[in-house]
């Protein structure tokens, strides 16, 4: 009588699951930008969020698309909020960037009427 061992294949389904669990998480952000170090608590990572990513050269992607310059306004208007409210903005700047053009990338973002703009460091223990 031939029987079917499916151990082995829960085995590798486990395993499989393990590793899509772990490179998930690194998947997140995928502009590189060269994050400036902070002594804040980290917040709780939420589901529904927008991201907004400032490279070194001020070029603005909106998760991993790249907004061409001068579009960043049309392309919120078009993601602009809807029902209870706007999603929470994460806002990823590259730490060589202008204080005035993080400055200016967020007050876009206000007056599209997202109200909720975290901004995204290293945790460090260093005294500044």
């Amino acid at each position: 009588m031939a029987e079917i061992n499916v151990t082995p294949m829960v085995d590798v389904m486990l395993v499989l699951l393990i590793i899509f669990m772990v490179a998930a998480p690194l998947l997140v952000a995928g502009v590189p930008v060269d994050l400036p170090d902070s002594q804040a608590e980290a917040l709780d990572n939420q589901d529904q969020t927008l991201t907004v990513s400032l490279d070194e050269q001020g070029l603005i992607y909106i998760d991993e698309q790249r907004i061409p310059a001068g579009a960043f306004a049309e392309r919120l208007s078009v993601i602009s909020p809807t029902g209870q409210g706007a999603p929470p903005v994460v806002l990823r700047a590259d730490k060589a960037l202008d204080y005035g053009r993080v400055v200016a990338v967020m007050g876009a973002l206000n007056r599209a009427g997202f109200r909720q703009i975290s901004l995204v460091t290293h945790g460090s223990d260093a005294s500044p």
